[in-house]
């Protein structure tokens, strides 16, 4: 099972670098390039799976590994808490995990100031000696591997096999949640819940009567209803305070460059 979560992340940091050498090397549109490495993934893995099982909708034809789930002992026989938190697979723990560490290193660690540094302004990310391509190649190399571990545990934990279209739409919905979150990994861990949370009610509501095309459409109506909140509740905090600014309410001897890491000296370190 975990040779497989192996070539998996390696697929997905070579997808990954492939996006950067395009657009960053090449100089090409991310977004473009990354709508093209969608559509050549899905059916790059559906000439795969025909190539290997003769069918192009499911793998069931073919053995296959799955990762271990975690029973967590006095916790199992509680009611209700034990089966959410009992049971649930590897990978869930890894992922909150992976999200405290992202969010130590992006606030305390010189490679998240470069980090930030890098996004938040490129130009003075430069200015303090910062490489930018070499930042955001890291970047990629690490979101290829989250992605890989992301991709296998589709079919390897949440299902036992790869079925044709098997992330329906979840890496853009995992997308829309890291910017509700306002780019924090903390925030995306709530943002998910709240989109994990409308996936397993559509799931449910199927049960109901509601029109099928209704329930499907559910969760990608509350990301675009995330989204509309999110911007509009940022251009009210961006207009209150370039008025307060207007107003001279806000001492302008008080901002701090953007070099993340507070001041300059420590972006400079960076």
């Amino acid at each position: 099972a975990w040779l497989g979560v192996l070539a998996g992340i390696l697929s997905a940091v070579i997808i990954a670098l492939i996006l950067g050498l395009f657009a960053l090397k090449l100089d090409a549109n991310a977004v473009l390039c990354g709508v093209a490495l969608n559509l050549f993934s899905t059916g790059g893995t559906v000439f795969v799976l025909f190539s290997l099982t003769g069918d192009k909708g499911i793998s069931s034809s073919l053995a296959s590994k799955t990762l271990p789930f975690i029973k967590i002992p006095f916790i199992e026989n509680v009611p209700w808490l034990g089966k959410v938190i009992s049971g649930q697979n590897i990978v869930l723990w890894l992922a909150v995990a992976a999200v405290f560490v992202i969010h130590y290193i992006m606030n305390k660690a010189t490679i998240g100031r470069r980090i930030r540094a890098t996004g938040e302004n490129l130009e003075a990310a430069k200015a303090a000696g910062i490489d930018p391509d070499r930042i955001k190649f890291f970047t990629l190399i690490v979101s290829g591997v989250l992605a890989g571990i992301a991709g296998c545990f589709l079919s390897m934990g949440y299902t036992s096999n790869f079925t044709s279209g098997i992330s329906a739409g979840r890496g853009y919905v995992a997308n829309a949640a890291q910017v509700v979150a306002g780019g924090t990994a903390i925030g995306a861990i709530f943002a998910s819940l709240i989109f994990g949370l409308t996936d397993a009610m559509a799931t449910y509501l199927q049960n109901v009567g509601l029109p099928p095309e209704l329930i499907q459409a559910l969760p990608y109506f509350v990301t675009i209803l995330g989204f509309i909140v999110v911007t509009l509740i940022r251009d009210r905090r961006e207009a209150i305070r370039k008025k307060k600014l207007f107003e001279g309410k806000i001492d302008k001897s008080k901002f701090k460059p953007v070099i993340a890491g507070g001041d300059a000296g420590s972006g400079a370190s960076a």
